[in-house]
């Protein structure tokens, strides 16, 4: 063997390690592309729904020169708001007389001798939390023979006098949002696949996401409580792989 022969066969050698191990590498960066291939879909399932639980606030407030006087009106008061929610069919179970509240005006820091119409001024509530939802809907509508009988009703607390619907019962309607969802997006998913030419293979991941209760008024705010009708809505993100 020449010298020179000798001279080149490292550099032979190594010049064709470089270019084996760049293939290696070009075939580990191919192989991982292929094994990353994936799509992400999400899947979406609604439901129409009834409220089944009602929470009534019915607030009220007077104002008198005396405190005597007002506390005596606002007890009358809260017994006729108790006694017509009884004669509408609620029980005793239903109904929770709260306390009353009063204020006298001439006791605040910044109260004065004079300039009041009235010294004292209260409000008092009382709260129906019911399962009878429809009664309640429709006995908040009628409310005249309160105001006949000398009761201010006020709007004054949440949803301003209005009942709020809830539906309890969602934990029993969820599984099968969440099936309806699995399906939606599997649909989806093998569409995608079959346009793109791709096999698809198995579930790489997946995110329940968000579950929402919306009131049914055409809105896509969280329920605010206002309506008896609710839609549920379940949008669940899941990762597919292609093969």
């Amino acid at each position: 063997m020449s010298a020179l022969v000798q001279k080149w066969i490292p550099a032979i050698i190594v010049a064709a390690g470089l270019a084996g191990a760049g293939w290696f590498v070009g075939q580990g960066v191919e192989g991982f592309r292929k094994a990353d291939r994936y799509i992400t879909i999400k899947g979406l399932a609604e439901k129409d729904a009834r409220s089944d639980y009602a929470i009534w606030v019915i607030s009220f407030r007077r104002a008198s020169q005396t405190y005597q006087e007002l506390q005596q009106v606002l007890m009358k008061d809260r017994e006729e708001v108790v006694s017509f929610l009884k004669n509408q069919g609620f029980s005793e179970q239903d109904i929770e007389a709260r306390s009353l509240q009063m204020t006298d005006l001439m006791a605040r820091e910044y109260g004065q001798q004079d300039g009041f119409t009235f010294r004292y001024t209260g409000q008092g509530s009382v709260v129906v939390r019911t399962s009878q939802v429809e009664e309640v809907s429709r006995i908040s509508n009628q409310l005249d023979p309160l105001i006949q009988a000398g009761v201010q009703i006020s709007s004054d607390g949440p949803n301003g006098g209005a009942p709020r619907y809830l539906l309890r019962g969602f934990n029993d309607i969820k599984p099968l949002l969440l099936e309806q969802a699995v399906k939606n997006a599997a649909e989806q998913a093998e569409k995608f696949a079959a346009d793109a030419g791709a096999k698809l293979g198995k579930i790489k991941q997946a995110n329940q996401g968000s579950i929402q209760i919306l009131d049914d008024d055409g809105t896509d705010e969280y329920s605010s409580g206002m309506t008896i009708g609710k839609r549920l809505r379940v949008v669940s993100t899941f990762v597919y792989s292609l093969e």
